[in-house]
């Protein structure tokens, strides 16, 4: 008997429309989120780059890591991301947000265990400042 392929992540999310419209939420939710703009050099750059554009390349970036036809354009995380001196505390916050869309969306388990594994691959590329240690 054939063995039948997996869909990929990009199909089981339901391609770019899917894709896009998660995309759009969270990028509003972290454009707002305070503990991330509490970081003035992350406050500065939310102000500076428009929102659809930034929507638009995150959709890019997304589809193109889950198996889309898609290719991803935008700089490099660490191009994108070394001078905003991100703390372990922010990629907490952003995560959050991301599980707070996610599980918006009702995105099940096994695609949000992908998808995070995928955004958790930048971590090191974006997290220039260590988490400050509680005693």
């Amino acid at each position: 008997m054939p063995s039948v392929e997996k869909p990929s992540l990009y199909d089981r999310l339901g391609g770019v429309y899917s894709i896009a419209t998660v995309v759009d939420d969270f990028i509003d939710r972290i454009m707002h989120d305070p503990r991330l703009n509490a970081n003035p050099l992350v406050d500065e750059a939310h102000h500076r780059v428009p929102p659809a554009g930034f929507k638009y390349l995150a959709t890019e970036m997304v589809c193109w890591a889950a198996g889309g036809p898609q290719k991803y354009t935008g700089k490099s995380m660490v191009d994108s991301h070394s001078h905003l001196k991100i703390t372990g505390r922010e990629w907490d916050a952003f995560m959050d947000d991301f599980q707070q869309t996610l599980d918006k969306f009702a995105v099940p388990a096994g695609e949000q265990a992908e998808l995070k594994a995928i955004v958790n691959s930048t971590r090191a590329d974006i997290v220039v400042a260590p988490q400050a240690s509680v005693a």
